[in-house]
């Protein structure tokens, strides 16, 4: 039975889980977002009040 034979699997193991904490971390970091954030104001906000005449 050639899918006992750890050595292939194993080796494919180790390099997979390689790329995934080596290689893949870094590209997340480096990661740039096109919308920059902006702070909130600290204006307070001024709401109006409404005089609908309810019939």
């Amino acid at each position: 039975m050639p899918q006992l034979n750890p050595a292939p699997w194993f080796a494919i193991l180790l390099f997979s889980w390689l790329v995934f904490l080596a290689i893949v971390p870094n590209k997340v970091l480096n990661h740039t977002f096109t919308n920059e954030l902006t702070t909130p104001t600290s204006q307070e906000l001024k709401s109006d009040t409404w005089n609908w005449p309810w019939h």
